[in-house]
């Protein structure tokens, strides 16, 4: 049942770091092609530069970072500070492992509450981004769906570290 789990959270994890890579390969092309329209407008040659590039980058990064979290939570990849980890017990070890990691879950669960509680305000009042007129609102939906896994990633996260202090293998 365990390895079960932990082979659809990880694909879960992977699956949405691989997407985020893909929203930031979209987000270079995006730019290398308004860069390119913007240095031929001098030229009178092709269309210019991407109207509303900048508000494109800001809703893809924003969406890519949050499909990252899950895939660096699951590999334990968050930087942490481990300067006494070498002398301390190896119980006390993984018992700060727990800690961190329900610290995690916590973090996650309240950012992305708070991140749904700004998708409902920014959709209820319309707003849109300065240039292009994109609904704010759909970057916030972008990001939540990385956050949601996240907050699955940090809860099995929480299991296995309590597994490890069981002295059950992963």
């Amino acid at each position: 049942m365990y390895r079960r789990l932990q082979l659809i959270v990880e694909l879960i994890a992977r699956g949405l770091a691989l997407a985020g890579g893909a929203v930031l390969l979209c987000l270079i092309a995006l730019t290398c092609v308004s860069i390119l329209g913007r240095a031929l407008v001098p030229l009178d040659i092709g269309v210019g530069p991407i109207r509303g590039i900048y508000d494109m980058t800001e809703i893809g990064m924003a969406a890519a970072i949050f499909a990252f979290l899950p895939w660096a939570q699951f590999t334990e990849a968050h930087a942490r500070v481990d300067l006494f980890q070498s002398v301390m017990p190896r119980t006390m070890d993984q018992l700060l492992d727990l800690a961190f990691n329900v610290g995690m879950l916590v973090a996650a669960s309240v950012g992305t509450w708070r991140l749904y509680l700004g998708m409902q305000d920014k959709l209820s009042f319309g707003e849109t981004t300065l240039i292009a007129q994109i609904p704010v609102w759909q970057g916030y939906a972008a990001s939540l769906v990385g956050a949601v896994g996240f907050i699955l990633v940090s809860a099995f996260c929480v299991l296995r570290a309590g597994r490890r202090i069981a002295g059950l293998s992963d």
